[in-house]
């Protein structure tokens, strides 16, 4: 079994049946797999070998993801692009993973330009939907290929893809992850989002397919669901899709829902077909979770993972935002769920001792969601993978009832006159102030304490509020060695593709801040 089987399972239900749909355009489950067959086809006859690794830059379109799924059905191997990420973003990944193959929409021309120029590794270019000089059609490509499938497709321990890290705390590394891997992540998400026999399913895909909104579309695809495709992020086209189309689930990372709940006329819409809003990425504000639970009703859907082990540590799922029939208390909302039946998940030491119940450690976990390694990297992949067991970087516990809970990211914490100071708890206050949008904590340096908590607060649009009230609330709630000693206002706090605060990038501007001024 391989990843390209959960496609065709949703195919073998009714090769008639919507597969994507996207302004007003369908795609059929077998039209879609007539050309996923098509293009592996040609990749399989193009000299290339296997596992030769292949990218797309496209922005969000079913055609686009479809050359995803015949990479994978050709054995070969996928390496994301973001396709709001900069020139120097794509040139880094296409040469430190070994890009040969490159799908790309003619609207990126200009930018193929200069990565060819830069990335001498590249091989083949493929333009999804025209001509360009330097290029082959995608028409052209698989213009006499026949709509079959290969003799032999991949293996379930096969290399499927070079994920990039999220670059918060560095530069991306390439987590190579297994066609198991990723299989034992679709499984997750399918059977922590249940649906009734015969329920329709009804996907959107409102991040880059070609990014992360594909892969987290596949549950929904194998269990012969549609795929509504958003083709520009704005929260009112968001809302209107949901509704016109009968949206019944989708990925939002927190940030995002913080919009749509600040979207005038939200709470007038209509959700009655909507099951799950899933949400990750990023820890979310407890205040604006319980909004949300008001706003939308019982359907949020919390997932916590990392590209190492994708998407499949822990769920809090709908039921569990509640308890007795009402929202339920903050510990539980600030929890990311109960871990996944499908790994083992344990709180360590500094030294590898497995804690008891309640005690605070690191979070590791193993089992066949754990990915192979970091590509090319093998001293980090050792440090990160000790005897089976992935090290996260996630400080937390387990409480009496089995919740797993992050306190914060290791390299996060800020330690301040002796004092361990987690951001996440500064963050929660801060994001429970009506005027916030979104805020990040974080350590700069300090000739007495070593470092200083500094908070770093986005607004509302329209929206004010003092420093000193935010401090206030701080030190009212968590005492004064917690509080922070300044509070930065700016526009927009810097994010990754997949809407995570850059908490490295803040560190660097301040430091780089402070040595200027010294």
């Amino acid at each position: 079994m391989s990843l390209i089987s959960l496609f065709d399972r949703g195919a073998s239900l009714g090769r008639d049946r919507i597969a994507y749909t996207m302004d007003g355009k369908n795609w059929t489950f077998g039209a879609a797999q007539d050309q996923t067959y098509r293009v592996a086809q040609a990749l399989a006859k193009s000299g290339l070998g296997t596992e030769t690794k292949c990218a797309v830059l496209a922005d969000n379109d079913p055609a686009a993801w479809l050359c995803v799924l015949a990479i994978w059905r050709a054995g070969q191997v996928w390496v994301p692009l973001n396709p709001r990420a900069p020139l120097a973003d794509h040139v880094f990944l296409i040469d430190g993973f070994d890009v040969e193959v490159l799908f790309f929409k003619a609207m990126f021309a200009p930018l193929i330009a200069d990565i060819r120029a830069k990335s001498p590794r590249l091989k083949t270019l493929i333009c999804i939907d025209g001509d360009v000089p330097g290029a082959v059609s995608l028409a052209d490509f698989v213009a006499d290929m026949q709509a079959q499938p290969l003799t032999r497709g991949p293996a379930e321990e096969d290399l499927a893809a070079i994920m990039p890290t999220g670059g918060t705390t560095g530069a991306p590394k390439g987590v190579m992850v297994s066609h198991r891997n990723l299989i034992v992540s679709a499984m997750n998400g399918i059977i922590n989002t249940p649906y009734l026999p015969g329920e329709e399913i009804v996907n959107l895909a409102a991040a880059p397919m070609t990014h992360t909104a594909g892969f987290l579309s596949l549950p929904a695809t194998a269990r012969g669901g549609r795929v509504v495709v958003m083709t520009k992020p704005d929260p009112s086209l968001l809302l209107d899709i949901v509704e016109r189309e009968g949206v019944t689930e989708f990925f939002l990372p927190p940030t995002v829902i913080y919009r749509l709940l600040d979207t005038p006329g939200v709470r007038e819409r209509n959700f009655s077909r909507l099951r799950f809003i899933m949400y990750g990425a990023a820890p979310m504000s407890v205040e604006k979770l319980r909004e949300a639970l008001q706003v939308f009703g019982p359907v949020m859907h919390q997932g916590y993972g990392q590209t190492e082990c994708p998407g499949a540590i822990a769920f809090l799922r709908p039921g569990d935002h509640f308890r007795n029939g009402s929202i339920a208390e903050e510990a539980r909302l600030k929890s990311c769920g109960l871990p996944s039946i499908t790994n083992e998940t344990s709180i360590q030491d500094d030294d590898g001792k497995i804690l008891a119940q309640g005690e605070t450690g690191e979070i590791c976990v193993r089992g066949d969601i754990v990915m192979m390694g970091y590509y090319k990297n093998p001293e980090k992949t050792a440090e990160t993978i000790i005897d089976g067991w992935l090290h996260t970087g996630d400080i937390g516990h387990i409480d009496a009832e089995g919740y797993l809970h992050i306190t914060d990211r290791k390299k996060d914490m800020i330690i301040s006159g002796g004092f361990n100071v987690y951001p996440s708890e500064l963050e929660q206050v801060i994001w429970s102030h009506p005027a916030v949008m979104d805020c990040a904590v974080i350590g700069v340096p300090h000739p007495d304490w070593g470092e200083a908590v500094k908070a770093v607060v986005e607004l509302k649009p329209g929206h004010s509020v003092e420093a000193a009230e935010l401090q206030a609330m701080c030190k009212e709630r968590l005492g004064s060695v917690k509080t922070p000693k300044t509070v930065d206002f700016v526009e927009s706090l810097p994010r990754s593709p997949v809407g995570k605060v850059l908490k490295k990038d803040l560190r660097d501007l301040y430091r780089k801040r402070q040595t200027e001024v010294a």
